[in-house]
């Protein structure tokens, strides 16, 4: 309540300023054609939420009949590698035509009427557009927002406690006793393919009393809005527990930082696993953990 609103609103408007960008480029979508797509795959997000109505991936590739790489190349801003130029004009024509057919006339007033926009005109529109590309990933972008705030708590309960922070580059395994860092890689290996992988940790803190050898206090910060979504996600912190035993040994402490709607079908999960956790408004209980 206190942050979330203020949180979307600033995503928002940056949204509005990449929206108003492709308007530019696209010459407030009176111009949507293969060769815009090809110079600016990146537009297509932008566009796919300016048609009435907004269009899915799956729906656009399913109106388009073109191919789901493409698409999703162009969702990450870039075209596919080894598509024939021939192929990838065409499909790129069929898109454009798709998203200029179904553009919303009630939001590009002037589409109908011809001429040149208002600006605000223009800004409304954006606003409409970013409004819904924001709607989308509403709860992420919260939630990185709410993560935020956390290890910004984390950072300055350590800190009056005498911890200095590290930067996130140094190996977790190379940390001097008293400091900390965030969103430090973990490498793990992989059971079953003799692989390794990097996993990213929130916190990692090394207490003033380790020893050589010892592993640092690994924490994930986790916040909900609701009790639905982190039933949905409690795997992920099961499986980095495990990747985390499998490669370091039963030794290993990694516990959860949690704030809001952890029900006890959560908590009875994660305690099976062997994760044990901490509440936000009660911090000094990190201290239990040799902090």
């Amino acid at each position: 309540m206190k942050f979330a609103p203020s949180a979307y609103r600033e995503t928002r408007i940056k949204a509005t300023r990449d929206v108003e960008s492709t308007l530019a480029k696209t010459a407030n979508l009176s111009d949507v054609s293969s060769a815009l797509l090809l110079r600016e795959p990146g537009v297509l997000p932008t566009l796919r939420m300016s048609a009435c109505p907004p269009l899915a991936v799956d729906r656009l590739i399913g109106l388009a009949g073109v191919s789901r790489n493409l698409v999703g190349c162009m969702e990450e801003g870039k075209l596919p590698r080894r598509m024939s130029s021939a192929s990838l004009e065409g499909d790129l024509e069929k898109i454009a035509k798709i998203v200029g057919r179904m553009a919303d006339r009630d939001i590009f007033v002037w589409l109908g009427r011809g001429g040149r926009p208002a600006g605000a005109e223009i800004h409304r529109a954006a606003t409409v557009v970013a409004d819904r590309l924001c709607g989308a990933i509403a709860n992420p972008i919260i939630r990185n927002a709410q993560e935020k705030r956390q290890l910004e708590t984390i950072a300055a309960w350590l800190t009056k406690r005498g911890y200095k922070p590290l930067p996130a580059k140094i190996s977790f395994d190379a940390m001097p006793p008293g400091t900390f860092s965030f969103r430090t890689n973990v490498a793990v290996k992989l059971q079953g393919t003799g692989s390794t992988i990097n996993i990213p940790v929130d916190t990692v803190i090394m207490p003033k009393r380790g020893k050589t050898g010892e592993l640092p206090l690994m924490i994930e910060a986790k916040s909900a809005g609701d009790f639905t979504n982190v039933n949905k996600r409690r795997k992920e912190e099961a499986i980095k527990m495990s990747q985390l035993r499998f490669t370091y040994g039963a030794s290993v402490r990694f516990i959860l930082f949690l704030c809001g709607y952890f029900d006890s079908g959560y908590l009875g999960y994660e305690a099976a696993e062997g994760i044990d956790w901490v509440w936000e408004h009660r911090i000094a209980e990190l201290a239990e953990f040799g902090v």
